[in-house]
């Protein structure tokens, strides 16, 4: 299984196991494998055991949704229902106001309609519903007194991430990050510090080319330091100084 949860419930003694599969396409083979997983949970665990795929496509959905009877005509010794969340059982969230009413079913549609056309919209939506949460429980989490809000936020902007796969809906989402990582101060996750990284990697190449392409000799100390910098607001004030400087050292000014 990708992954296996023991899922506690208020009021309930023991509560639950929770097995969950991402699935790409249609796999007859996975029928046997989801039923000895389930039945080996049960054995295991002595716990209710409860089957969750993830697809995004409705063919692979729907496919996945069927119950798996075990046995023949004559009898049916096992059935497994299994839950099934992807596009067309998941709703389209393309309300900012939506998708921070309840974070994690927004993201669940977002990964549900990664191959959707309209996945930018939905991205979009869930990108300023995050956002808008993280200003209401607070723009940034104390560890010690607040267990909630920006957490949850970094959490989720994470899986969301790693959810999308490679491909264009990945880099838009990290595009809307970077967008909103002023609503995001401090959270230091390594998600949040690429993005930095990633600008900052982008100014420092801007620098170079600007001086390259005026002719301006870039000495390899000077190169390096500004390859070096991850400082935005500092690699902001060479890139204005980039434009006019004489000399590649003037980018650093009286410093």
């Amino acid at each position: 299984m990708d992954s296996v949860f023991r899922v506690r419930v208020a009021g309930e003694e023991g509560g639950f196991v929770l097995a969950v599969e991402s699935q790409g396409k249609p796999d007859p083979d996975k029928h046997s494998s989801w039923t000895y997983y389930l039945a080996h949970l049960y054995a295991k665990y002595r716990l209710p055991p409860f089957l969750l795929v993830v697809c995004k496509d409705k063919a692979t959905a729907s496919w996945a949704a069927e119950p798996i009877r075990v046995g023949r005509g004559f009898h049916t010794s096992m059935v497994v229902f299994p839950l099934v969340l992807g596009p067309g059982i998941l709703p389209v969230i393309t309300e900012a106001d939506e998708a921070a009413r309840d974070i994690g079913v927004a993201v669940f549609s977002a990964l549900a309609y990664a191959r959707d056309p309209g996945l930018t919209a939905i991205l979009d939506a869930l990108a300023s519903g995050v956002a808008d949460d993280a200003e209401k429980s607070g723009s940034r989490g104390d560890s010690e007194t607040d267990e909630g809000g920006d957490v949850d936020r970094v959490d989720w902007a994470e899986i969301v991430e790693i959810g999308l796969g490679e491909g264009p809906g990945r880099d838009y989402w990290r595009h809307l990050m970077a967008t909103y990582t002023p609503n995001f101060p401090g959270s230091n996750t390594i998600v949040e510090e690429s993005w930095l990284e990633g600008r900052a990697k982008g100014k420092a190449e801007d620098i170079l080319h600007i001086l390259e392409v005026r002719g301006i000799e870039i000495p390899d100390s000077v190169r390096e330091r500004v390859t070096d910098c991850t400082d935005l607001d500092v690699l902001g004030t060479w890139l204005d100084r980039s434009l006019s400087a004489a000399h590649a050292e003037e980018l650093f000014g009286e410093e």
